[in-house]
């Protein structure tokens, strides 16, 4: 079997609801890792009207939580809009409730927002919290 991934954007229309939008991914999980579908991503993004998931980590947990093979992970947490450090302790919790199957994908620079270093607590600590995050796994 070819290894299959979904890449979810929890996706908002005007039939979909957010608070639907986020079940309907849920589900997806569920039903794509009862098919043998070897990664589950979601992606982060702000201030987009047709996107539910601008907090990956919180969806990560949910979909961890009713599936059980699948790895779930984020298709990106722009390092910009966090405390890297913050990133690193949910992600460190997501992987010691679900050992072996947590990814974190990260990003430096958000597409459709500037960058906010001094007030979110990244730049340069950004590149030191990427280069320590092995430090924080264990």
């Amino acid at each position: 079997m070819i290894p299959l991934s979904v890449l979810d954007l929890s996706v908002v229309t005007t039939a979909t609801k957010p608070a639907a939008a986020l079940r309907n991914s849920i589900d997806l999980a569920r039903h794509v890792d009862g098919l043998g579908y070897i990664r589950y991503w979601l992606a982060e993004h702000h201030n987009l009207a047709s996107v539910a998931s601008p907090a990956p980590d919180l969806m990560i947990g949910q979909i961890a939580a009713v599936t059980r093979n699948i790895r779930v992970g984020s298709g990106g947490v722009m390092l910009p809009n966090h405390a890297p450090l913050v990133v690193a302790e949910r992600f460190k919790m997501l992987e010691a409730l679900f050992p072996g199957r947590i990814d974190l994908g990260l990003g430096a620079r958000p597409a459709l927002t500037a960058p906010r270093p001094t007030r979110c607590g990244a730049g340069s600590i950004a590149a030191r919290a990427m280069i320590s995050w092995s430090d924080c796994m264990n």
